[in-house]
């Protein structure tokens, strides 16, 4: 199924999406760096997604393989794990990670200013 696909069938409603009465609509989903729901930061109609956490100090970033089968839960994801650094050098670690792999480069910013 194609990502615009999948947008359009997620984009009214799911089970990720925190609405208020005014303002902009957020979402909780994983894989959305920004919160926001949109078409470019979904975590779920995107088949190129980054996921950033942080875990005991541990920086752990999450990519979603392209090639990967739909019913594949586990082996579709790549871990890799930073060290523990701080300011710039950790933000450069999570740039450079992404970089490396050529992907989604327009998510670069966004997923160093995570941390």
């Amino acid at each position: 199924m194609s990502n615009d696909l999948q947008w359009l069938l997620l984009r009214k409603s799911n089970s990720y999406m925190v609405k208020a009465h005014h303002g902009p609509i957020f979402s909780k989903e994983p894989g959305n760096l920004l919160g926001l729901h949109s078409h470019k930061y979904s975590g779920l109609a995107n088949s190129k997604t980054i996921d950033v956490t942080d875990v005991n100090g541990k920086i752990t970033i999450t990519t979603h393989k392209t090639k990967a089968s739909p019913t594949a839960v586990s082996s579709a994801r790549s871990t890799s794990t930073i060290r523990p650094r701080s300011g710039s050098r950790r933000a450069l670690g999570i740039a450079s990670t992404s970089a490396k792999r050529g992907y989604r480069p327009d998510l670069r910013k966004v997923s160093s200013m995570r941390m």
